[in-house]
């Protein structure tokens, strides 16, 4: 039987995306919208607006209009709200690239998308063109100045009305991020104006950002979490985004403190930090009220050291980049919401949680895998209708791929991805299980489980320990026997690897992958 949100439906309007965002920007036009973290350029919520539609009115003068693709690939500075808003108000469609691509990786996603445009910042030119010259893109556009690229500033045509724009919220698409989705490489999401906007109208009344309240924009703006929570809510909320081009922790400290910033969206590698790097302690981090996490799974000791440490409410939200993203979320007034959990179904929304040969609904308690059911569903997977029809069913339950666990009060639990539990002697193990474990230790700076092959087993848990600096004397055998201590027998821990790090996404999520090959490599060597 499928869950339905305890929260009163909300209303949807049929606008696109920047006029939905924009809305208040008139009534609080004096106020700033954007700070540059590095800098403290500002740019105020009356500029931001005006420069948007003279963005627009650039591209119009382009014949960029309707269904054209434009590309991002640039950090987190204040002109990418100018550029993707300026786009959607052209009738484009954004596709957004991580900064961390390498030239090929950007001539796969351009190509695939089929970009016209392509929007970067110097110190990225030199991969920007060479994905620009394999990929055919027809202009290369670049913060400043720099040879061989088109000054931003160009596009900025401030004599020019912004083009009438004429499209169809809930059939035409404005964002096209791309995603591995629940298995492959990576595909295009194919995100409708009325997905994004249906998002944030589902958001708000749980997250209660308010009006000028200070907010961090550290969470990647290419990434699904920041382009909807951070890029749409915040500023539609009239909250006043600081951005940051990169994260390192103490200036991000000392943005919190200097700019007195109430509410933070984050990742968990970012909130392990805040719960145990010594530097913290040299800030002064009390504005700071909420975290939210999102994008990978929480640990709770984390969570609660974090929390403690800063004094702040720590909470969780679920979703992927197909959902737009968010479908579960913790509201900031409550109280009694388990810190493991990722709270309830937000407004609008139905979910199941069906076992994992996908033939029937679990009891609460039950691990199975997390349908989704809503306005915020993509539209499809971008030129791939076959993993579309994978993930999407005849009934329009998106199929996450991911284990969750609903209680009685219909709290919702994310315990894993479907394809990445361990099978040990027919046992299920859930990897992210064991880091929570493994996070906890007072000399594990981080961790992370995969399976192992093995001749009697099938499989065995593996852990790869990042040591704390003082604890070089820490070894397999104190964590083994930390984490058997702690768990069935069957999910002990029976391997451990010392590394330096741990790879992960610019969004937190361990690279269990990247981690799996290298085993078998050396299995097979």
């Amino acid at each position: 039987m499928p869950y339905t949100s305890p929260y009163a439906d909300v209303e949807i309007p049929n606008v696109s995306l920047p006029e939905y965002v924009m809305s208040g920007f008139e009534d609080r036009r004096q106020q700033p919208a954007l700070i540059d973290g590095p800098s403290g350029r500002t740019i105020s919520f009356g500029e931001l607006g005006g420069a948007i539609k003279a963005f627009a009115a650039g591209l119009a003068e382009r014949d960029f209009g309707r269904g054209d693709v434009f590309a991002i690939y640039m950090p987190n500075v204040p002109e990418y709200a100018i550029a993707f808003f300026g786009i959607l108000r052209a009738g484009g469609v954004v596709t957004t690239l991580n900064p961390l691509y390498t030239a090929n990786e950007a001539q796969h996603q351009l190509e695939d998308a089929g970009a016209r445009f392509l929007l970067t910042v110097p110190p990225f030119l030199d991969k920007a063109k060479e994905a620009a010259d394999a990929s055919g893109i027809e202009e290369v556009f670049v913060l400043g100045e720099a040879e061989g690229a088109t000054p931003f500033s160009s596009l900025m045509r401030q004599d020019s009305p912004a083009p009438e724009l004429d499209i169809d919220p809930s059939d035409d698409v404005a964002a096209l991020p791309y995603s591995s989705g629940t298995t492959g490489l990576p595909k295009g999401v194919m995100l409708t104006h009325r997905n994004l906007v249906a998002n944030v109208c589902q958001c708000v009344p749980i997250e209660g950002i308010q009006p000028e309240e200070r907010t961090v924009g550290i969470l990647p703006f290419y990434h699904i979490y920041g382009m909807t929570v951070i890029l749409s809510m915040a500023l539609r909320q009239g909250a006043t985004v600081i951005t940051m081009p990169k994260f390192e922790m103490e200036p991000f400290c000392g943005l919190v403190q200097e700019h007195k910033i109430k509410s933070a969206y984050l990742v968990p590698p970012i909130i392990l930090g805040l719960a145990k790097q010594p530097v913290i302690d040299n800030y002064d981090l009390s504005s700071l009220d909420y975290i939210t996490s999102g994008a990978a799974p929480l640990p709770v000791s984390v969570a609660e050291n974090c929390a403690e440490r800063i004094g702040c409410m720590v909470k969780q939200g679920y979703g992927m980049t197909e959902t737009s993203p968010v479908t579960h979320l913790v509201p900031r007034d409550a109280t009694d919401t388990p810190i493991d959990s990722v709270g309830h179904v937000v407004p609008n929304t139905e979910f199941r949680v069906v076992d994992v040969a996908g033939e029937s609904d679990v009891d609460p308690g039950e691990k199975g895998e997390l349908w989704i059911r809503g306005p915020q569903v993509m539209k499809g997977y971008h030129n791939n209708k076959a993993a579309t029809d994978d993930t999407i069913d005849r009934d329009g339950w998106l199929h996450t791929g991911d284990v969750a666990v609903v209680d009685e009060d219909e709290y919702v639990y994310i315990v894993d991805r479907v394809k990445e539990l361990i099978k040990y002697k027919g046992y299920q193990v859930a990897p992210a299980e064991l880091e929570e474990v493994l996070q906890s230790h007072d000399d594990v700076a981080d961790a992370a489980v995969i399976p192992s092959p093995d001749e009697e087993a099938g499989e065995v848990p593996k852990a790869f320990i990042v040591r704390k600096q003082h604890a070089r004397d820490l070894t397999a055998e104190d964590i083994m026997t930390f984490v058997a201590s702690q768990v069935a027998p069957y999910k002990k821990v029976r391997l451990v690897e010392f590394v330096d790090e741990i790879p992960k996404t610019a969004s937190g999520k361990i690279l269990r992958r990247d981690l799996v090959k290298q085993e078998r490599e050396r299995a097979n060597a």
